[in-house]
């Protein structure tokens, strides 16, 4: 709207100075109109002249329909574009993208499109209010002048032709009466001459002489002053009358000349009024396709499908000579069954699910804890995810959750200034009741308080959520939680719910997402890289328990680990994740497990029982020294 403003502006002042410029030039060709004249130039070319004022006046009205035409292709140009834009605007599924910089790139170049269809609007508009209303205008009234200047032309030569005709008939008048004159005179002779005649009868003739000579002076007379009325007439036609006429002619050619000079330098300017506006647009244009960054898009393609998941470890060899030959056939039937779940999670579970998830649970507490968990798939949102996004991985449900915790504290924000709004709304009424009744103002209050307290609910709920996914990701990126992977000659891996799950299977009759029931993920110090309360069945705990059996449990004495050097702490840690430990800056530790490239360095401590703390240290924070 603003460039729409600057253009009108721009455009009024380039109206002004149009008419400032044709007044000037119509000055400029009254101080020269005395130099050429068509009156006197031209002044037995009345006919000529009528012809050519009107062929250009015809030029005027081509040149405004040329304009018509332009203005229609502008006009259609601009709306063109606008559909355009509006075409090409990113839908609402479209609108998770728009956080990559060449989609924000692309939406500004609409924007910039969008103005430029604006401008080319101003100039349609300003063609249309300033050069056409302008040329029809002058075209009107330069056909009023031409017939005007061509109707008194016609009637000065209808004077003149009067004239002419009084002269030519004054002039057959004493012709005529002179020659009756001559013939009178004649007969006079004769009869005078004639001695047969009586003098009465040459008396007559005399008298006939007397009348025929008198009729000739009065006729001559006659033609004398219409002679003379005719040449006065003439001259004043040809030399004042009709060069006025001529000359008005020619001042209304020039008119139209120095009007369809100026209007072909105001629709430039016109046009030139917008390009600055139309540079900036491109100058946006190219701003936008500079601010598209690669590696920026890329890093966010990281944030949205990151799933938080460490890659798999290395699978160890198993040496089948030293497993017992009873135990081989249940061996193969766990390698099996690991392998078809791995490939299951790389794929993202496009292997066909297994039934019979509810006879593999018998007591009254496991049935239950399924209802539980068939309750929490029914709470679903709108768009078909679980509500506190479990269904997504770590990062992508962190992110989510975040989201909704914003959306939440804008709409309680929101809805607290509404209310404080209503209570001083309240307090007034309750000071001047004529302002309004307190008691209108009680049920938006209700009404108001009880959505921002399910708006608090919610909030906590969500921050619930937020906090125990936090939770689970320091346990999934806990030092020991990857090196656990690998369990008693067997591996285990992580579907994409972010539950560990125990891939030694007991056959086809499990699910794949049973380890979704598990209530804890892999600790560093169980070294086993399961959950303890995992559900029987339930395809998780240790191989010694899928090998053996739930009524059997073994403990293994594990000899304390060598020290491969020593470590000073360069900056205090605070253990947040579990399989960690504290320590303070400058203190001295033993290193039992150096870095295997997930940053962390496992080291101990002796404690206060004259034992041992194990744990795991991030390894920038401490400052190595291993044995030789």
């Amino acid at each position: 709207m603003k460039l729409c403003n600057e253009s009108v502006a721009s455009s009024s002042s380039s109206r002004h100075s149009s008419n400032n410029k044709l007044a000037e030039s119509e000055n400029a060709a009254a101080e020269n109109s005395n130099n050429m004249s068509w009156g006197t130039e031209l002044w037995d070319q009345n006919e000529n002249l009528g012809i050519h004022t009107n062929r250009g006046i015809d030029a005027l009205d081509k040149f405004a329909n040329f304009l018509r035409d332009r203005v229609t292709i502008e006009t259609e140009y601009a709306g063109k574009l606008r559909r355009l834009v509006k075409n090409y605007q990113p839908k609402k599924k479209e609108e998770e993208d728009n956080e990559f910089t060449s989609m924000q790139a692309f939406r500004n170049l609409l924007k910039e499109v969008g103005d430029l269809a604006g401008q080319r609007e101003v100039v349609s508009e300003s063609l249309q209010l300033q050069i056409i209303q302008g040329v029809t205008l002058l075209s009107k009234a330069l056909r009023e002048d031409r017939k005007k200047c061509l109707s008194d032309g016609a009637m000065l030569q209808q004077n003149l032709t009067t004239q002419l005709s009084s002269l030519e008939r004054a002039k057959r008048n004493y012709e005529k009466a002179y020659r009756d004159s001559e013939k009178a005179v004649d007969n006079y002779k004769k009869a005078d001459m004639d001695l047969n005649l009586s003098r009465a009868e040459v008396e007559r003739y005399k008298n006939i002489m007397t009348s025929k000579i008198q009729q000739s002076d009065d006729a001559k007379n006659e033609y004398a002053n219409q002679l003379q009325k005719t040449n006065n007439l003439q001259q004043q036609h040809f030399s004042i009358l009709l060069p006025a006429v001529l000359s008005r002619l020619q001042e209304l050619d020039e008119k139209r000349t120095r009007g369809i000079r100026e209007f072909i330098i105001g629709a430039a300017e016109v046009e030139s009024s917008v390009a600055p506006i139309i540079a900036r647009c491109m100058e946006g244009i190219v701003k936008a396709g500079e601010s598209i960054n690669e590696k920026e898009d890329s890093f966010k393609v990281i944030e949205r499908y990151q799933s938080g998941f460490a890659p798999p470890t290395d699978i160890p060899f198993e040496d089948l000579s030293k497993l017992d030959p009873d135990s081989l056939q249940d061996h193969y039937n766990n390698s099996m069954s690991n392998h078809l779940t791995m490939r299951g999670t790389m794929s993202a579970n496009k292997i066909k699910k297994r039934v019979g998830i509810f006879n593999i649970f018998g007591s009254n507490k496991q049935r239950q804890i399924i209802e539980a968990c068939i309750t929490m798939k029914n709470s679903l949102t709108a768009d078909g995810q679980k509500e506190d996004f479990s269904d997504l991985p770590p990062n992508q449900q962190r992110k989510k959750l975040q989201a909704k915790i914003a959306e939440l504290q804008q709409k309680i924000a929101q809805e607290t200034n509404a209310r404080d709004g209503l209570m001083k709304m309240k307090i007034v009424y309750e000071a001047n009741s004529s302002l309004g009744n307190p008691m209108t103002v009680e049920g938006q209050l209700n009404e108001s308080e009880h959505k921002l307290e399910k708006l608090k609910i919610d909030l906590k709920k969500y921050q619930g959520y937020f906090e125990r996914a936090n939770q689970a990701q320091v346990a999934n990126n806990s030092p020991q939680a990857n090196r656990n992977q690998l369990q008693n000659g067997h591996r285990t891996s992580r579907h994409s719910n972010g539950s560990a799950d125990d891939h030694h299977d007991e056959g086809d009759d499990q699910p794949d997402d049973a380890g979704s029931l598990s209530s804890s993920s892999a600790s560093p110090e169980s070294g086993l890289g399961t959950s303890h309360t995992s559900l029987p069945g339930s395809g998780q705990g240790s191989a010694n328990e899928n090998a053996i059996g739930e009524d059997a449990y073994f403990e293994t004495e594990v000899e304390p680990l060598q020290p491969l050097g020593t470590c000073r702490a360069l900056y205090p840690f605070e253990a947040s994740s579990e399989g960690s430990i504290p320590m303070n800056e400058g203190e001295e530790l033993q290193v039992i497990e150096i870095d295997q490239g997930d940053g962390w360095t496992r080291v101990r401590r002796a404690n206060d029982s004259n034992g041992w703390d194990e744990g795991f240290v991030p390894t920038s924070y401490i400052e190595c020294t291993l044995y030789a």
